[in-house]
């Protein structure tokens, strides 16, 4: 929901950043995977519960992952880069709400189970969508130089870096937390689920094959 304003934010200083990337020859996926190596390091770091190095290494996957985007759109982007982008993410984000659970399993780990499922929600409902969008040639206006189009929910990525890191600074309040975004995540999948039905549903190509 917040995506298109703070997209415009750092979308400057992260291109300046991209271009002195480039011009030292790094290539976006080796940002990509770099970021997912340093975002893996919350689940050992969580569980142990050194929550502020924890909190460091999730500020330093999302700025990775803001930088391989721009670099991206710079050196050309790929289908592959795309794919890995996407799919680390998603791991990415499961593995911060495993981190907690493991740090304190009695408070946390029934929260954290219904997190991950909200985000099967969320994730499902964003990756479907993006695969009939593509095979229809469908694109974003709101976000045109996103590697995948898909419908905008209350639970975006903004959305999901601002409760991430308010349990890292927060960690004895990380259930309220989880059950909070547990429920944006159950009202973007829904309304992911009933707009992109009815977008698709009226598609000349469906209702062509319906007939």
């Amino acid at each position: 929901m917040l995506d298109r304003w703070t997209l415009t934010l750092i979308k400057p200083p992260l291109n300046r950043l991209a271009r002195r990337f480039d011009h030292r020859g790094i290539r976006a996926n080796q940002v990509t995977l770099a970021g997912f190596a340093l975002g893996l390091l919350v689940v050992p770091l969580l569980a142990f519960q050194l929550y502020a190095l924890a909190l460091i290494a999730v500020v330093l996957n999302r700025l990775a992952d803001g930088l391989d985007g721009e670099l991206a759109r710079l050196q050309g982007a790929t289908d592959g880069g795309a794919l890995l982008d996407i799919v680390l993410d998603f791991i990415f984000y499961a593995a911060v709400v495993a981190g907690f659970a493991l740090a304190n399993p009695a408070d946390n780990a029934l929260a954290a189970a219904l997190l991950l499922w909200g985000f099967m929600g969320t994730a499902s409902s964003f990756l479907a969508y993006a695969i009939l969008a593509e095979r229809r040639k469908l694109s974003s206006m709101t976000y045109p130089s996103k590697g995948f189009y898909y419908l905008e929910g209350l639970a975006e990525g903004t959305e999901t870096i601002a409760f991430l890191v308010a349990m890292c600074l927060f960690p004895g309040h990380f259930a309220g937390l989880a059950w909070a975004f547990f429920g944006l995540c159950v009202i973007t999948t829904a309304t992911r689920v009933v707009g992109g039905y009815h977008s698709l549903k009226d598609d000349p190509a469906t209702a062509r094959q319906d007939v």
